[in-house]
């Protein structure tokens, strides 16, 4: 059985986790142990999205259970017909324990109010990933356009301030800028709720090892 798996919406939420996870030694930064993770341990509920996710997570993830010790199930708050954050994380979490991860096997994780909030950081990595050649070019438009506030830890609307950075470059927007950002971020910047619920599950099920 493998350690951990996850069923995403989309795949820029792949991307992102596939980043996070290749990165060298990823478990000091977030003080737990290593964890194999691999590309076929995330699942991209292709053809779902997280309406889909929301209506039969259950029955997406229970051909899973005997797969994983452990479960993350991740999807966006904002949708058309989104009920909100509160209950979908109640209804993800039903899920879960429907499918075999009950006791705090699983984790339901909700972006509010979406994934891309993950690539709104203060440093040359997200300018860079988004076509920018540093984050002094990038804040100054910001700035200039009034975009994000200084006072503000992520943007509002996270999306459509990546797609008008990239739009501003003339760069496609795809899961590559996605994985770039997480791939390169200290991880000790992100205060994304999300994020650090993740974490606080990994420090649970897999404690750091004593030296």
């Amino acid at each position: 059985m493998r350690p951990l798996g996850f069923m995403v919406a989309d795949k820029n939420m792949e991307a992102s986790l596939l980043g996070l996870f290749g990165r060298d030694d990823w478990h000091r930064s977030m003080d737990c142990a290593p964890v194999d993770v691999v590309q076929d341990d995330v699942h991209v509920a292709s053809g779902q999205a997280d309406c889909g996710l929301y209506t039969r997570g259950n029955e997406l993830l229970r051909p899973l259970a005997g797969q994983y010790e452990h479960m993350v199930i991740m999807v966006d708050a904002e949708w058309e017909g989104s009920p909100g954050a509160v209950l979908i994380r109640k209804q993800m979490a039903k899920h879960l324990i429907s499918a075999g991860w009950a006791n705090d096997r699983g984790l339901a994780l909700v972006f509010e109010p979406e994934v891309d909030v993950w690539l709104w950081t203060r440093t040359d990595h997200t300018a860079r990933a988004l076509g920018w050649p540093n984050w002094s070019a990038l804040e100054a438009a910001l700035d200039a356009d009034a975009r994000w506030s200084a006072s503000e830890a992520k943007p509002r609307r996270p999306k459509e301030l990546a797609e008008w950075a990239l739009r501003h470059q003339r760069k496609a927007r795809s899961s590559l800028v996605y994985r770039r950002v997480a791939e390169n971020v200290g991880l000790g910047r992100c205060t994304d709720p999300a994020f650090q619920r993740l974490r606080d599950a990994l420090q649970r099920w897999f404690p750091p090892r004593s030296s």
